[in-house]
């Protein structure tokens, strides 16, 4: 007679008296027993919570290096990545049955044999010490204590001992075994059990105790895990009692003999070996990145700011944090560790960690957003700092990507590229000339400050010899801020604070974002880089003219696939034609003066990192920027393929000057950084702007 076609009286009959017999074990009233056992225990399957259908098994995500495999670090808040059954030794199934249920094969959820035996034991020593729960009873009881869908009463009702609570066990374990098959029972037991040590289920039990997988557990490290799903607090080996966690190895494996799955001959020898623990912990969030690669801490660090922004994740930042840390989602980042590598030993050559400079670094992706790299000459840590030092050498306030208390810095001259496209998407050719002074005078009222006359701003060139006749393309490269902040007036500061918002630049300091959004039509000074911004915002600013007037959303994943392999599509790029394509590949064309390369139409006369083309030895584009009494120094290089930004300056004090001799280190390091994270790529050219875009005053010019 198979359980699926049980005459439904007699398991009517036989429910209750398990019911009843089981709750005697407890010394529970038995009349009270068999009246809730009759009426109760015939409900179908479907009738079950969803909880059980489907288990909300609470799994760690992992986050990975864009080769799929290098782990970053881990999210949980138990640490347990499900397994299925044929990755788990066929020696620690038997383990887990001769410990828990050694009628698991036999019996349909409720074990009467076992009952009966423990009703006989406890009566003849006066107390409960044998159980009656199988394994199918006990799973239950594991979901249920467990599930976050569950109100605090509800778990705890889960465990107390109550007739209750029994009769709901068995009901439910008889449910689910006309329903699902021995083999899965057992999958799901094994994946949401408790091991002790912090370790959930077991393939984390494996890894905790000997740092192997499921799959790989010997006769001797499977008694042992088996063994301590009993009283997981008390016998872990790790944290507990390793001569209690012995001693119930000893039972797991007399209990295998017993049930014929081991020689006697096998145990034995498994008996006398030591415990032989190797124990590994899985790293949980980004202070627990590998030893060795702490600067990944910031990129990480940034991972979880852009995960708490995503909507797809839930509907809060709570909600979206408890879907990392249950969700069991496998992460592919986009860092690449050689690039990463490459950009931290440039930044550390220029300052070490314990100087009160900082050089954060960002590398960024045309057309797809995806972040290359982030480095700071930081330590990624929460130690404390000697006093006056907020941010050095320890910190995990985000230098790179901005936020929190970090609003970024000065960013210089780099801001003309926003002036420049306005002007084109205007109708400017990039030959637009003017005859630039040493100082202008310009309509855009300021108060204090020295570039003021008279109540009006007035620029002046970091050198008099760059005054005079420029274009575009020599104006961009010499750096010329009368010729900019001429070009800002002619066509309106608005238009290129809009610009600069278009490609990705947030205002994150609160003078800048009322400026932007109350007085950005007297904002003449933006054109110069006086807002705060980061080498983040910029690298992905100029990103967009290597993508030809792509802009993408900078992206710190590849790809996110669920717990049951599904892809999801918060992973996927977010990007977005932005310019005019022309007007993005007149801007790139202008842009390589500053760096040594030369335009399509040989029109670069100077610039002010010219050695960065024959370094790199490809075409390249890029602006330098110094703000006020060089107090911060700012490079950007691109390529079609990448863009590097990086700033130098002090996070703690602003006042405190880098000086403008740093820029030097700068653009050698930015080149180097290049070099090695495109060491293996095709040397690709820039795509020349039309004539029309390069020569002819036209009407707006706009794609987006």
């Amino acid at each position: 007679m198979t359980r699926a076609f049980l005459p439904k009286m007699f398991t009517v009959l036989l429910a209750g008296t398990l019911a009843g017999l089981v709750l005697a074990v407890a010394a529970l009233p038995a009349a009270l027993v068999f009246g809730i056992g009759f009426s109760a225990l015939s409900a179908p399957y479907a009738e079950l919570p969803n909880t059980l259908r489907t288990p909300p098994t609470a799994q760690r995500s992992n986050l990975y290096a864009n080769d799929g495999t290098t782990l970053i670090t881990s999210f949980y808040q138990e640490d347990r990545v499900d397994v299925p059954l044929g990755e788990v030794a066929p020696v620690m199934r038997q383990a887990i049955i001769a410990a828990e249920d050694a009628r698991f094969h036999e019996h349909s959820g409720v074990d009467l044999r076992g009952i009966v035996r423990a009703f006989t034991a406890n009566r003849r020593d006066g107390a409960t010490r044998q159980g009656a729960s199988t394994l199918t009873m006990q799973y239950v009881r594991n979901v249920l204590s467990t599930d976050p869908r569950l109100s605090e009463a509800q778990r705890a009702a889960a465990t107390e001992v109550s007739t209750a609570r029994k009769i709901q066990e068995i009901r439910y374990a008889l449910a689910l075994e006309r329903e699902l098959s021995k083999d899965e029972i057992l999958t799901r037991y094994l994946n949401i059990a408790y091991f002790g040590a912090g370790a959930y289920g077991i393939a984390a039990a494996s890894k905790r105790y000997f740092s192997t997988s499921p799959a790989k557990l010997t006769l001797a490290q499977a008694a042992l895990l088996a063994g301590l799903v009993r009283s997981p607090h008390t016998d872990d080996p790790i944290n507990g009692d390793a001569d209690s966690a012995t001693a119930r190895r000893g039972y797991v494996l007399d209990r295998m003999v017993e049930s014929g799955v081991v020689p006697a001959d096998e145990a034995a020898r498994a008996t006398a070996q030591p415990l032989n623990l190797r124990p590994s912990e899985t790293p949980n969030d980004c202070t627990a990145v590998p030893e060795g690669h702490n600067d990944w801490g910031f990129f990480c660090d940034w991972f979880t700011r852009w995960w708490n922004s995503q909507q797809a994740f839930g509907g809060n930042v709570d909600e979206r944090q408890r879907t990392l840390r249950r969700g069991g989602f496998s992460i592919v980042s986009a860092l690449d560790p050689g690039v990463q590598r490459a950009t931290t030993e440039q930044v550390r050559r220029i300052y070490p960690a314990e100087h009160p400079h900082a050089m954060p670094t960002a590398v960024v992706q045309p057309g797809t957003g995806r972040v290359l790299a982030m480095s700071v000459n930081r330590i990624y840590s929460v130690a404390a700092n000697p006093a006056g030092q907020p941010n050095h050498p320890h910190t995990v306030n985000q230098l790179v990507a901005g936020g929190g208390s970090i609003v970024g810095y000065q960013a210089g001259s780099t801001f003309k590229l926003f002036t420049m496209l306005a002007a084109l998407e205007a109708g400017l050719p990039l030959n637009t000339v003017f005859d630039a002074p040493s100082r202008i005078v310009t309509d855009f009222r300021v108060s204090g400050g020295e570039a003021n006359c008279g109540g009006y701003w007035c620029p002046e060139n970091a050198s008099a010899s760059v005054s005079g006749r420029h274009d575009m393309w020599t104006a961009f490269g010499d750096s010329v801020n009368t010729y900019f902040a001429w070009l800002t007036e002619r066509i309106g500061a608005d238009r290129v604070v809009e610009m600069a918002e278009r490609l990705g630049i947030v205002f994150r300091a609160d003078d800048d974002v009322q400026l932007a959004r109350h007085g950005a039509r007297e904002w003449g000074p933006f054109t110069l880089g006086v807002s705060a911004t980061t080498p983040l915002d910029l690298a992905g600013a100029y990103a967009t003219l290597g993508a030809e007037g792509t802009w993408c959303a900078p992206t710190p994943v590849v790809s996110i696939t669920d717990a049951a392999g599904r892809r999801v599509a918060a992973g996927q790029p977010d990007c977005r034609q932005v310019l005019d394509v022309d007007v993005a590949r007149a801007a790139a064309d202008a842009a390589r003066c500053p760096v040594g390369d030369q335009s399509m139409y040989h029109a670069c006369d100077g610039g002010t990192a010219t050695g960065l083309r024959g370094q790199l030895g490809r075409p390249v584009a890029g602006k330098t920027g110094s703000s006020e009494r060089y107090a911060t120094e700012t490079v950007v290089a691109l390529t079609p393929q990448l863009a590097v930004a990086a700033i130098a300056a002090n996070p703690d004090e602003p006042s405190d000057a880098v000086g403008r001799t740093v820029q030097t280190a700068m653009v050698e390091g930015v080149g180097e950084i290049l070099s090695f994270a495109l060491r293996d790529e095709p040397v690709r050219d820039f795509v020349p702007p039309s004539d029309t875009t390069a020569w002819r005053v036209t009407g707006q010019r706009t794609g987006n």
